[in-house]
């Protein structure tokens, strides 16, 4: 065999719907090249079930380059799986050995439930953007780009904490299935700027209250979160959220 080719046993999680109990088949996969993408990887897989008669595996992807986040996979118990600040489009082949059994998972929690195979239903996240995740503007002309002077390292932090991809590993990876760096890292984004200062109170008590009610855990701070993150969203956000979410609570009006 050749070294640029892997010899694997795929152990998948298969899920009828939410309503099923689900289970791990498992699936031999023969010379996958180490050039691949764990998603073309996963192309071959479904690609040869097809050919055998049997239904494919159901996976979310769309942009395949890192930017969407909807390539949401634990792989070997790994959220995105081995490589730091990746995700699982832009993990190659090559970071596997011939002959290695590859357990691949959807994300685990109650807020994130599996709609097929490894599919879940992200909409949690979207509802808590919903909530107030966003600055209202009035209709009419874009105002002019130099308009609101933004100090550079105000802008730092918009733009590092705005690079969060939402793809819910953070989530995956806490012990407590908590979404408290993403709610962080949308709050952040806009708490830090002038623009966001009109809605900043209503916005981090909305936010809070539509993640509790999704029934995402409690953050005790492990950080497992930044680890697991692909964008790298630091946990400084947490630190940010939680004195937005106090001086906001402490505000009569709200």
């Amino acid at each position: 065999m050749s070294t640029d080719t892997l010899n694997l046993t795929l152990r998948v999680w298969r899920q009828d719907s939410s309503e099923d109990k689900g289970r791990f088949c498992s699936y031999q996969l023969n010379n996958v090249s180490t050039h691949m993408s764990f998603l073309e990887m996963l192309d071959v897989l479904n690609e040869q079930l097809i050919e055998a008669g049997e239904e494919p595996v159901a996976f979310d992807h769309d942009c395949r380059e890192g930017i969407c986040g909807m390539c949401s996979l634990m792989i070997n118990g790994q959220a995105h799986g081995p490589d730091k600040a990746t995700t699982t489009c832009q993990l190659h082949m090559r970071r596997f050995k011939s002959g290695e059994t590859i357990t691949i998972e959807p994300w685990r929690a109650s807020a994130f439930p599996v709609l097929k195979d490894l599919v879940v239903d992200r909409s949690a996240f979207d509802r808590i953007i919903e909530a107030g995740g966003y600055v209202s503007v009035n209709t009419g002309n874009a105002p002019d780009g130099n308009c609101i002077p933004v100090p550079g390292h105000r802008q730092e932090i918009a733009m590092d904490a705005a690079a969060c991809i939402g793809c819910g590993a953070c989530v995956a990876a806490c012990k407590n299935a908590s979404a408290m760096l993403f709610v962080s890292a949308k709050v952040s984004q806009l708490a830090v700027l002038p623009q966001g200062h009109p809605e900043r109170n209503q916005r981090v008590i909305s936010m809070v209250n539509q993640m509790d009610s999704e029934g995402f855990g409690s953050c005790t701070n492990t950080s497992e979160c930044e680890a697991a993150c692909p964008a790298e969203i630091s946990v400084t956000n947490i630190a940010r959220l939680n004195r937005e979410y106090l001086k906001a609570s402490l505000v009569a009006d709200v």
